[in-house]
């Protein structure tokens, strides 16, 4: 099996560069599955009900969230009815919505997707991601030997550890939210792919998708400033699993990076 995870989308460059790339790249390299993160998809910051529609219609499986995921007061209104869209699941008790959700996939194979967020830089009081992460998937796996985490955290040491935790346990910890893609990717011995930072799917001449001039300006002056999602050329960052559907194992995961002008 084939399963395609895509970095942050932000904003409308970011969701215009997947619907110019991902169905061609679906077709090309043969992928049965595709999950995403949409907390940026929305004016950079959330994600709306239209907006989350639209990414489903392109092939998005999952979409998966993260610190933004309540920017938008709209998803209130509908985070509990989409099952496809998940938020991180150590929120605490009460929290609108689903950490983890599993689909049927192709052959009628299910596969699980969770997310979960991290605590270091983090201002929100979460639960224990490790703790938390552990039982779930321990319970997924009654169901499927198929699991797959999107693991919203700042800290590089912070995702590594998570994943070496988990190995052997998931089939894939697939690192976001710094926006940049980093160049670590592995099969850990358990058979657990993992990536510090599948990187961002948006603007190509930006700070972390946003105007350089306004994060320049917030800098130097340390004042506040609005951040608009910046302009110009696109990347669509990504990485690519090869999965035995049967172990849930993963046997290789490769990179993808391209840029638009």
């Amino acid at each position: 099996m084939r399963i395609l995870a895509i970095g942050d989308i932000v904003g409308k460059p970011g969701r215009q560069i997947t619907a110019q790339i991902l169905p061609s790249l679906l077709r090309e390299e043969g992928i049965d599955f595709v999950l995403a993160n949409g907390e940026n998809a929305a004016g950079g910051t959330g994600i709306t009900r239209e907006v989350a529609d639209d990414l489903f219609s392109l092939g998005i499986d999952v979409l998966t969230m993260g610190n933004h995921v309540w920017d938008k007061k709209e998803i209130f209104e509908f985070i509990g009815e989409e099952k496809r869209l998940v938020r991180p699941l150590n929120y605490p008790p009460g929290a609108p919505g689903r950490g983890s959700v599993i689909l049927r996939g192709p052959g009628f194979t299910n596969i699980a997707v969770v997310n979960a967020a991290g605590r270091v830089f983090n201002p929100v009081n979460l639960d224990c991601p490790f703790r938390t992460l552990e039982k779930e998937v321990e319970a997924l796996r009654q169901q499927t030997p198929l699991v797959l985490v999107d693991f919203h955290a700042e800290a590089t040491s912070e995702k590594m550890a998570l994943a070496w935790y988990l190995d052997g346990k998931v089939t894939a910890l697939l690192g976001t939210h710094t926006h940049v893609q980093t160049s670590d990717e592995r099969v850990l011995p358990g058979g657990t792919a993992f990536i510090t930072d599948v990187g961002m799917t948006g603007p190509y001449n930006s700070v972390i998708g946003v105007g350089k001039k306004e994060v320049i300006e917030r800098f130097l002056t340390q004042l506040p400033a609005r951040f608009d999602v910046a302009k110009g050329p696109s990347q669509f960052s990504a990485v690519l699993l090869d999965v035995d559907e049967t172990t849930g194992r993963s046997r290789g995961i490769t990179r993808i990076f391209l840029r638009l002008t």
